[in-house]
């Protein structure tokens, strides 16, 4: 099945389209794991699809499509995934929602707005929590990732792996941005940020002193080409699948906040599936999410790179001013920690430490 996903990639991932203009370059990334394991029993033929909120040139597209093929060729042809991307079915909200009725079978939303099901998820919109990748990752492969997994038993969603959004980086039209004094504009207005629909991102760019102005992604870029919204906050990576740059001037490597995806299927599909079929569907969806990560940060400092080379001016904050913005939000940290639990804002502390010393 290589071949078909090598053609895949080179129909979407080589070629970003934008204003006419085609940019024949992507990032080095590695292939997909060679696809092993035993075939499994035939128990029919089943078709699920899957809405994505990304483009296809994006990671989160990319490790779907080896998804689809491990099982494509672990079930002999019996399993196929039928793949939609850039937020075609529905935002993440929208999808989750399909999923619980039924009408859609597999989605991969942010953690941020499924919070909504499992409110243990917003300890990774906490800001500046977890420092590097490898906590992040440390902290997704955790017992108490599994256990916020778990937890969405009796949602109607099943959820299956953690994978990689990313750090999330400021963008905006209006001003270069290296302090939260050039958030919140203290000659000026603050800035008005498209956030996730999320309490924690709201009360974070809130002590930051901006105007936060929750919006489903699809309806991003055409906002800020009309102005509604000075800026947004996402990985490089999306905001250069997105074509962000074409509408936003400048960036800023704030790393504020790592957002996990989270593969999902619909409980009402799993329920119909064989358990050989579940079984390979889960064990499918780990090895995509180690593979959507590994792509994810080959990812991250080419997107930026390339975002500069478009003409994007970006901002690359220094230890002294990622402090200013970390003191900016402590009030975050004393509203939500109680909610969300101080023994697993704790855990999640005590990882990011044990990774830095590491």
């Amino acid at each position: 099945m290589h071949h078909l996903w090598k053609r895949t990639l080179l129909l979407t991932g080589a070629t970003l389209l934008s204003s006419g203009i085609a940019y024949a370059q992507t990032p080095d990334l590695s292939d997909p794991p060679e696809i092993e394991g035993e075939t499994v029993g035939d128990h029919g033929s089943v078709t699920l699809r899957m809405g994505l909120g990304l483009a296809e040139s994006s990671p989160q597209y990319i490790s779907s499509q080896y998804f689809a093929d491990i099982l494509d060729q672990r079930s002999e042809g019996r399993i196929t995934v039928n793949i939609f991307p850039n937020s075609q079915l529905g935002d993440d909200v929208q999808m989750m929602e399909m999923l619980q009725t039924g009408t859609l079978d597999m989605t991969y939303p942010s953690s941020s707005p499924a919070t909504g099901y499992v409110e243990e998820l917003a300890v990774f919109d906490l800001p500046f929590l977890l420092p590097t990748r490898e906590a992040a990752v440390e902290a997704m492969r955790s017992d108490a990732a599994q256990e916020m997994l778990d937890a969405f038993d009796g949602t109607g969603l099943k959820a299956l792996a953690f994978s990689e959004n990313g750090f999330r980086q400021l963008s905006n039209s209006a001003r270069e941005v290296s302090s939260p004094e050039d958030v919140a504009g203290l000659d000026v207005r603050g800035l008005s940020i498209r956030t996730m629909e999320n309490p924690v991102h709201l009360a974070i760019w809130e002590a930051l002193g901006a105007n936060p102005t929750p919006m489903a992604f699809g309806e991003l870029f055409s906002a800020m080409e009309q102005g509604v919204v000075d800026g947004q906050e996402n990985p490089w990576s999306t905001i250069l699948t997105s074509n962000f740059y074409e509408v936003q001037d400048y960036g800023s490597e704030t790393r504020h906040v790592y957002t996990p995806f989270i593969k999902m299927i619909s409980q009402r599909t799993w329920d119909r599936l064989d358990p050989e079929y579940q079984e390979l569907i889960q064990d499918a969806a780990l090895q995509a999410a180690d593979y959507e990560i590994q792509l994810s940060s080959e990812y991250d400092d080419w997107a930026r790179d390339q975002l500069e080379e478009r003409g994007m001016q970006i901002t690359r904050l220094d230890d002294e001013q990622i402090a200013a913005f970390q003191e900016a939000v402590q009030p975050v940290y004393e509203e939500w920690a109680p909610r969300i639990g101080e023994d697993l804002v704790a855990e999640f502390q005590r990882i990011a430490e044990s990774s830095m010393t590491e």
